[in-house]
């Protein structure tokens, strides 16, 4: 979003009581970020062919995100403050990214009911790369 629509919105923020600053995403993005009581920060972003969204960082990791907001293409700009505004920060309301499979009912098809989990080579076992012949690291082409 650009830098005015987004210096209105932490002002909204701010006066609801949301600890709220601008963030400065690129050259002409701007963003809400907002500050959380155990340390992290949520740095939201709206774009209007994706939608408000948000990532929330703790030490600079990401620990979870808000992977969209549905219909909040077509939201005013008190909705977007409203949205963010009510917001829960607790790790059991983050979403986190997880790859839902081929199956219907959206696990993996390995019948545990999880999702789908790709571990590639680099995670297999010392065993398993011998038989695959694998290099336990990435050779250099020289």
């Amino acid at each position: 979003m650009d830098e005015d629509r987004a210096g209105r919105l932490v002002a909204a923020l701010r006066a609801r009581g949301v600890p709220a600053h601008l963030a400065h995403l690129g050259v002409y993005r701007c963003g809400v970020q907002i500050v959380l009581p155990g340390g992290g920060e949520a740095v939201w972003d709206y774009d209007p062919g994706m939608g408000l969204r948000a990532e929330v960082v703790e030490d600079g990791v990401l620990v979870g995100f808000v992977p969209q907001v549905s219909g909040s293409a077509d939201f005013t700009e008190e909705r977007l403050v409203a949205v963010i505004a009510a917001t829960r920060y607790d790790r059991e309301a983050l979403s986190t990214p997880v790859d839902s499979g081929t199956e219907p009912d959206g696990t993996g098809g390995d019948g545990t009911g999880l999702p789908y989990r790709d571990t590639g080579p680099a995670f297999l076992s010392r065993a398993r790369r011998r038989r695959l012949r694998l290099p336990r690291w990435p050779r250099r082409p020289w």
